[in-house]
């Protein structure tokens, strides 16, 4: 035996036939298979792992761990990648890679192994993050080993692999598309989706339901934050509550799921340099990004969140490269949980055919002052003030235009 390998293990296409792999080249296999939300037969798939050779297999339920450790700090920074990615895979990986590592100690592994490809992005964030909580772990990463993507240079080989081998998959030829599934998002790439002129094909969305087939009334939530987390949803039409992380996170899943909300379809830059097509399904935390981003324009100075913005920006890029375990990712971590002590109040919204409306807010942190902006109220401030205001600020552009038409003469 070469020692133990303990295998981040799906259950899809790669990672059984990896499995199967890595027992042929002398490991023992451990598999762990992370339950971070997504719709899946354990039993079923603990089978599967036993039946294809492996040692031992653990199910780790780390769905509640994901929603108030990954997603949370990710609703207070309004992570956005490329102004249109929420980040569902990119926060997962951190998250699965604790327990991964965590396994691997338990069982006095040297190895870990993953089935990410040596093209994408979570090969890196797997392995940074494998490296930062365990320096001394040595990786296998079957796809970037010559002797594995010669002998599997494509999908319709792996298929043959698992055809031979009697490995049960649920892809095929007709629809080879590669999913990535959890509680806040699910990622479609590969097969006909390569080609980025390409549009869905019908039936690929799983989590939400086609917007022009949804129903014809809105369901409107207040959703009540504290510290720029959710801490309470509630349905205006039948009173219906939630208040745990997890509950409340799923029960905004199935809202947004049945109004069509969170589909995107994008070309983004991935962090080896490469861009690529993928399509997204994140129905919560789009509802989420839009509220939060709302309360938090109404209780934030103005000057504190340009600089957040900056910072959530920076965030945003740092998690989608894979250094969720950084000291930089931690401090922006801090910084931005600390800007977050103000955002505090509910938030109105309606939910409908594929949308997110903002009908209204309140705070008690509010720095709204309703007679300070009104138009029928002077309130405390003097209109005449505004003239010297705008004398000051138009002194630059007198001077810039003043030097331009001098040298437009000559």
């Amino acid at each position: 035996s070469k020692g133990t390998v303990v295998l981040a293990y799906s259950g899809g296409l790669d990672t059984s036939c990896i499995l199967v792999w890595l027992k042929e080249q002398g490991y023992d296999v451990v598999a762990y298979l992370a339950n971070i939300g997504q719709k899946e037969d354990f039993e079923a798939a603990q089978k599967k792992a036993l039946a294809l050779g492996a040692k031992k297999v653990y199910i780790e339920d780390i769905s509640r761990e994901f929603v108030e450790k990954f997603i949370w700090p990710a609703v207070q920074a309004n992570a956005l990648y490329e102004d249109r990615y929420l980040l569902g895979t990119a926060l997962a990986r951190p998250c699965i890679a604790r327990t991964l590592v965590e396994i691997a100690q338990r069982e006095g592994a040297q190895y870990i192994a993953h089935g990410a490809t040596g093209k994408g992005n979570d090969q890196v964030r797997f392995e940074l993050s494998c490296y930062a909580l365990c320096p001394k772990i040595k990786v296998v990463a079957p796809w970037r080993l010559p002797e594995f993507y010669q002998r599997f240079p494509g999908r319709r080989e792996l298929m043959d692999y698992a055809k031979k081998h009697g490995i049960p998959v649920p892809v095929t030829p007709q629809t080879p598309w590669s999913m990535d599934e959890n509680l806040m998002h699910i990622s479609y790439e590969a097969g006909i989706l390569e080609n980025p002129k390409n549009q869905a094909p019908p039936g690929l969305y799983t989590k939400t339901c086609d917007p022009t087939k949804s129903p014809d009334t809105p369901d409107v939530l207040e959703i009540k934050f504290e510290r720029g987390v959710p801490v309470k949803v509630t349905n205006i039409g039948d009173g219906a509550t939630r208040s745990s992380a997890l509950e409340l996170f799923v029960y905004l899943n199935d809202i947004a799921g049945k109004h069509g909300v969170g589909r995107i379809d994008i070309v983004e830059n991935r962090f080896v340099g490469m861009k690529s097509r993928g399509i997204y399904e994140t129905p919560a935390g789009t509802i989420l990004y839009h509220a939060h981003l709302d309360i938090e324009a109404f209780t934030m100075d103005r000057e504190v969140r340009k600089i957040k913005q900056g910072l959530s920006l920076k965030f945003s890029e740092l998690v989608y490269n894979g250094f969720w375990h950084s000291p930089e990712c931690e401090f922006l971590r801090e910084c931005i949980g600390r800007s977050q002590e103000p955002v505090v109040g509910t938030v109105r919204l309606s939910v409908f055919k594929g949308q997110v409306y903002i009908l209204g807010r309140e705070s008690p942190r509010s720095l709204y002052n309703e007679e300070l902006v009104s138009m029928n109220v002077q309130g405390d401030y003097e209109p005449a003030d505004a003239t010297g205001f705008i004398n000051i600020n138009s002194l630059r552009l007198k001077e810039y235009h003043r030097l331009q038409s001098k040298v437009t003469v000559k």
